[in-house]
């Protein structure tokens, strides 16, 4: 087995490797999506989630929608994403999404949603209606929606994936033994049989796995199977960044030359597409995977 570099918790403290540099969002293209996010009062993953690519994709006018609020009914160590007991959903946010991406003139439109498990549904009709309400204005658009658990509610399931998109994105975050720490309020197991039933449903499957929790080798090795046998098409892996002190730290930074081995080894196993550096995230060059 060849032995690829990482960096150690105790350096990763002290600076961020330079593969880690992002700039500044600038440009006429982000200010423009910028302007639009604020007047249609959408919520959007990029921010919530502080994502480092969000000057690129938003500079080339793109962007994820979070839908059904900005407050998640999850706990999880790693998100920086709000969480506690979320208001009332706005049935109009559907309409307002499609319209949205109409003025974006976006090709392909990502969206995806906090955890809503107070909801007998879990959200799946506002789910649905946003992704016709999308195809009605936008249907040249292809759409890509990064759903939640749902926690076996598989009726929930089939009504938020049956509207028409083209993906059908589900992350399963990190490794199986890492799973009571990083989401607490999820399983490993479960989520893979979400993507299974996806798959079975007829739609092109794909997920994410955060690296540098303190994974080991072998353990994405594993979860690459898991994924593979269960239908999934499509894996991004990405470095996870610690989004304030009070989440989970990093445990490692991983090298460049270890992502580009693990998109391999993905491809390998039996995945389709592999998506994998230290910059990627679940919507990040999201328009390549409508096809694979």
């Amino acid at each position: 087995m060849i032995e690829l570099p990482v960096i150690s918790e105790e350096a990763a403290k002290k600076k961020k490797p330079d593969w880690l540099r992002v700039k500044l969002p600038v440009g006429k293209e982000y200010a423009k999506v910028r302007k639009l996010v604020d007047e249609h009062k959408l919520h959007t993953i990029c921010e919530s989630g502080n994502c480092p690519n969000m000057g690129e994709c938003w500079g080339a006018g793109t962007a994820t929608f979070m839908i059904l609020g900005n407050v998640c009914t999850r706990s999880c160590s790693f998100c920086a994403v709000a969480t506690g007991r979320p208001p009332e959903y706005d049935e109009e946010e559907p309409k307002r999404v499609a319209e949205a991406i109409k003025l974006m003139g976006v090709k392909h439109a990502v969206i995806t949603s906090v955890n809503r498990d107070e909801l007998k549904d879990r959200g799946a009709e506002i789910w649905y209606q946003t992704v016709v309400e999308t195809k009605k204005l936008s249907p040249e658009t292809t759409i890509e929606t990064l759903i939640p658990d749902v926690k076996s509610s598989w009726d929930a399931l089939y009504r938020m994936i049956s509207a028409g998109q083209e993906v059908v994105s589900h992350n399963m975050e990190t490794v199986e033994r890492l799973y009571r720490r990083v989401r607490p309020q999820a399983k490993y197991y479960r989520s893979l049989e979400q993507i299974k039933l996806t798959k079975e449903y007829g739609k092109r499957t794909k997920t994410g796995i955060m690296l540098g929790l303190g994974e080991t080798k072998d353990e994405v090795y594993k979860a690459m199977d898991d994924l593979a046998e269960h239908g999934c098409d499509i894996l991004t892996l990405g470095q996870y960044l610690q989004p304030t002190k009070m989440h989970i730290e990093v445990a490692e930074f991983i090298h460049p030359d270890l992502f580009d081995h693990y998109r391999e080894e993905g491809l390998k196993r039996g995945l389709k597409y592999v998506e994998s550096g230290p910059l990627v995230r679940s919507s990040y060059h999201a328009e390549r995977h409508v096809n694979v």
